[in-house]
């Protein structure tokens, strides 16, 4: 997967997993189309993933589920 330039007029949020004790610190927004976009937040000129909406739903759901088969 390779990471795309930060995409303009990015609402940016942190994952509510992510804490400021210099830990594993994700940030993501919401983009047009469904597409959503993950930074690492000590590293954000790096750019970010972009994930289809398709991909996005289905790996929320798979973690909603607790599919175990993944």
């Amino acid at each position: 997967m390779t990471t795309h330039p930060t995409p303009p007029g990015a609402r940016w949020f942190t994952s509510s997993y992510s804490n400021n004790q210099g830990g594993q610190c994700v940030e993501a927004a919401a983009l047009d189309g469904g597409r959503m976009a993950v930074r690492d937040t000590k590293d954000r000129e790096r750019g970010a993933f972009v994930f289809p909406a398709p991909a996005w739903e289905t790996f929320v759901a798979t973690l909603k589920g607790g599919d175990a088969a993944l």
